[in-house]
Parts: C-alpha cells; sequence; structure tokens
C-alpha cells in the first residue's frame, strides 16, 4: 500500500518552516506521496454545511496556505515523493493559466505530479470568484477538455461553449505523457461516473467499506461502458484524523480513533477490491506541532509496512 501524508498548509502549520521539514521527513519516513487541499473562504455564515461532523468548518482553516505555492516548495526539498493535489477546486481557475501551473509544476518536479480536482461543496467561494455555481459538472468537463488540449503534444486551438483559445503554441509541455494523472473527487453518481469515465483514479474519503464498494461499483460500471480498464484506475482514501489514547468506537473509525484502529482500517481497504487503493493522511487537525504531527506519521507508517 502506498501511503501519503497531507503536508502543513493550514492552522498553525501555515509556515514554510513546517512544509520543509515535514516534506523532507516524510519522504525519509517511506511515504510515497505529498497532498495539499484547496480552502480560500472560512465565511462567518457559510452558504452551505462543511460535508462532515456538525457541519461546521474546522477552525484550523482559518488559516490556509495557497495549495500549489505549498506543493512546489515541498518539490524542492524532496526527491521522491509524488505531490498531490485532494483536491483541486478546478473551477476557481482559468484552465489556460492552471493547466500552465500545473505543468511548471509537472516540469520542475521531473514529473512528480497527481493533479486532484473537484468542485468543492461551499458557494460562497464560488461567488467570491465570481464563478457560477449552476452546471458545475459540465463546466468541469469542458475545463478538463481545454487542460488536455494545451497538455497535448502540437499546437494548441480549442472552441467550445465557455473557453476558446486561438491557435497557439504552448510550451513546455508536462514531463509525464500524455499528462499528468488526473484523479477526481466526489461522491454524486456524476462524478462517479466521471472517474470511470475520464479520470485515472478517484479521490475518495475514510468511509464505511460497503460504502466504498457500492461507489466504486459505479465507477467500475462507467469504466467498463466507455470501454476503458478499471483495474488500472486508483482509490486514494483520505482520511482527516483525530487522534485517540484509547480505542474509538469502530463505527467512528477512520475518522476518530488511534493510529492502530486507523491503520487497520486502512489494511481492510486495500484488501476490499476497491481500485488500488492508497493512503492519505492528515494528522493537522489533531496535533499541534511539527513533532507531534510526525510522531503520528511515523507510527502510521510502521503499521502500515
Amino acid at each position: 500500500m502506498r501511503i501519503g501524508l497531507a503536508v502543513p498548509q493550514y492552522g498553525v502549520f501555515a509556515t514554510p518552516e513546517a512544509v520543509t521539514e515535514v516534506a523532507r521527513a516524510a519522504e525519509s519516513l517511506g511515504y510515497g506521496s505529498l497532498w495539499v487541499a484547496d480552502r480560500i473562504l472560512n465565511p462567518h455564515e457559510p452558504s452551505d454545511p462543511y460535508p462532515g461532523g456538525d457541519g461546521s468548518m474546522p477552525e484550523e482553516y482559518r488559516t490556509f496556505l495557497d495549495p500549489l505555492t505549498v506543493l512546489t516548495l515541498a518539490a524542492a526539498r524532496t526527491e521522491r515523493v509524488r505531490l498531490g493535489t485532494s483536491t483541486l477546486n478546478a473551477l476557481w481557475y482559468p484552465p489556460v493559466l492552471l493547466a500552465r501551473t500545473l505543468t511548471s509544476l509537472d516540469v520542475v518536479s521531473h514529473g512528480r505530479l497527481d493533479i486532484g480536482i473537484g468542485l468543492g461543496w461551499l458557494g460562497d467561494e464560488y461567488r467570491a470568484v465570481g464563478v457560477p455555481w449552476e452546471r458545475r459538472g459540465a463546466q468541469l468537463e469542458e475545463w478538463l477538455d481545454v487542460a488536455e488540449t494545451i497538455w497535448a503534444d502540437g499546437d494548441v486551438r480549442y472552441e467550445g461553449e465557455r473557453w476558446t483559445i486561438a491557435p497557439s503554441v504552448v510550451e513546455p509541455k508536462p514531463v509525464q505523457r500524455p499528462r499528468p494523472p488526473v484523479l477526481f473527487g466526489g461522491f454524486s453518481r456524476g462524478a462517479l461516473e466521471r472517474v470511470g469515465r475520464r479520470g485515472d483514479g478517484w479521490l475518495s474519503a475514510g468511509l464505511p467499506l460497503p460504502a466504498l464498494a457500492a461507489m466504486w461499483s459505479v465507477v467500475v460500471g462507467a469504466a467498463d461502458a466507455a470501454g476503458r480498464d478499471a483495474a488500472a484506475l486508483r482509490t486514494v482514501v483520505r482520511v482527516n484524523a483525530t487522534l485517540t489514547d484509547t480505542e474509538a468506537p469502530e463505527d467512528r473509525v477512520p475518522n476518530l480513533g488511534t493510529v492502530a484502529q486507523i491503520a487497520d482500517y486502512l489494511l481492510r481497504t486495500a484488501d476490499a477490491g476497491i481500485g488500488g487503493v492508497e493512503a492519505l493522511v492528515d494528522f493537522q487537525q489533531t496535533t499541534g506541532t511539527t513533532g507531534e504531527l510526525l510522531d503520528a506519521a511515523a507510527e502510521l507508517a510502521k503499521r502500515l509496512r
């Protein structure tokens, strides 16, 4: 099982020193990937509830560094680990500009980028960046059409419903061909079918195994219908962990529990046939220093290996 770690980005960990320390240490501990998330607002009265817990956004999210700036710093301080976004809210960024930034990150990291994109959940953020909330799924499909056109070999030309690119040279191209892996977040039927039709993997969450299996069957069905090999798709299971000293109730695991309980859940998930399962664990909401975070990361890595 390849294991990933959320690199410091928010709350007390939103410092360049924390990013550098944890990125280097995670690579030494044997982690296979480092991940960042995407958040621009923490409204006093949000338009939509946070999808977890009691619906309140975590207090730590009040301070949030830009994801691609953090990932670039992590790239400069590491040599082996892959670098992923879980997830970028793609529609907040014009595809031409974000495709250029992602290409640059793939180039400077020598081909280590995994592009995880999604639609988010907070209408306030869409309004803040002047992007329509309606028809988000259709917009994301065209967004990816534009990005893939830019990443493809040769000259670039695109005419679509929302974006137009005159015949142009756009260089460089990403190191990874035909493009860096694209993974989609989301749990609706439309989002899951998009993974099967167009993605290289699914950015999932720490849900009960029967729920994950049911969702994965939608991905597989969509891949089969599109003539794609579902066995080649990845599943990255994200756990936003709250650690406890004693065992938590089983129905609260893996988002609450001991490191041993979280590791056991991830190992059972890997054995459940839900794609090529990878783990992504975020300890930023349950630790207060980089030392505590790395202690938890070291224990998890030991148990998963």
